[in-house]
C-alpha cells in the first residue's frame, strides 16, 4: 500500500531517486514515511512549515543505540579472545561522526538529505556532522520499518567492514591517552585542556578546546562535544609535536 504522504514526497524526490537510494544501502521499505524522516534535517523544516514529517534526531537516537549493539555483539562474537579496552577502542572508532561520515559516500547519502538552503551550502566539519546522525537516523528507520536482523545487516555491510583498516592503521588509538603518555615521557608534563570557545544552538553545539602543556597551547581542536573536542586538540598536538 502505498501511504497518502508518498504523492507529497514525490516533489521533493522522485520515484527513481528513491528507489536508486533504497538499492544502494540494499533495503525496500514499507513505509517511505520512515525513510523519508530519516532524511529530514531539522533546518529544513525551518524553510517547509508545512512539511508533514518530523525533524530526524529521534531516529537517531535510536538508531545510535542499535548501531553500538550491532557492533558490540560483531566485536564480542569475532574477538572471542580480545580484552575489553581493545574492543571499546575499535567500536568508537567505528561509531564516531568521522568514520560514520566517509561511510556515507558509499552510497551517496549527502545527495538525497532534506536540508535548508544556507546548510546545503555549507560543506565543511557541520555536514561532517550532518551526515553522520543522518546514518544513524537511517539505522533508526531500517529498525523499525525492517527489524533487528535487517539493521544489523546494514551496519555490518557499511560500517563493520572497516574495522579491518581500523586495525591495521592503528587509527583506533584514543589521541589524549597517546598525548598525554608521550607528554610525559619527553617532557615530564601531564597536559590539560581548556575550552576557548562555544557557538551554535543547544542541539547542535561546536565547542573549540585548546590542549596545554602547563602555560603553552600547543593545539587547539572542535567537535559537537568537549569530548570530542579534546581528542581533536590531541591529534593536532601529536602532529604539532611530531610525536605521531
Amino acid at each position: 500500500m502505498i501511504h497518502a504522504s508518498w504523492f507529497l514526497f514525490k516533489s521533493f524526490m522522485d520515484n527513481e531517486k528513491l528507489a536508486e537510494l533504497e538499492s544502494k544501502i540494499g533495503v525496500t521499505f514499507s513505509n517511505k514515511d520512515q525513510l523519508l524522516q530519516a532524511l529530514t534535517h531539522r533546518s529544513y523544516l525551518n524553510e517547509n512549515t508545512k512539511w508533514h514529517l518530523d525533524h530526524n534526531e529521534r531516529l537517531e537516537f535510536l538508531g545510535d543505540a542499535v548501531l553500538e549493539l550491532a557492533i558490540t555483539e560483531y566485536l564480542y562474537e569475532k574477538y572471542p579472545e580480545s580484552p575489553e579496552g581493545d574492543m571499546t577502542n575499535w567500536r568508537a572508532a567505528l561509531v564516531n561522526a568521522i568514520m560514520l561520515a566517509e561511510i556515507s559516500k558509499k552510497f551517496d547519502l549527502n545527495d538525497y538529505i532534506l536540508l535548508s538552503r544556507g546548510e546545503a551550502k555549507d560543506t565543511g566539519r557541520a555536514r561532517q556532522y550532518i551526515l553522520a546522525n543522518a546514518i544513524e537516523a537511517l539505522i533508526g528507520a531500517i529498525y523499525l520499518d525492517q527489524g533487528y536482523e535487517v539493521s544489523r545487516d546494514f551496519i555490518l555491510k557499511f560500517v563493520a567492514t572497516e574495522l579491518d583498516n581500523i586495525i591495521k592503521s592503528k587509527t583506533y588509538k584514543d589521541f589524549k591517552s597517546k598525548f598525554q603518555e608521550e607528554a610525559q615521557e619527553k617532557a615530564g608534563i601531564t597536559p590539560t585542556y581548556e575550552v576557548m570557545d562555544e557557538w551554535g544552538p543547544d542541539h547542535a553545539k561546536t565547542f573549540k578546546v585548546g590542549l596545554f602543556l602547563e602555560k603553552e597551547l600547543v593545539a587547539d581542536g572542535e567537535g559537537n562535544s568537549k569530548q570530542e573536542a579534546q581528542q581533536e586538540a590531541a591529534k593536532n598536538a601529536l602532529i604539532a609535536k611530531n610525536w605521531n
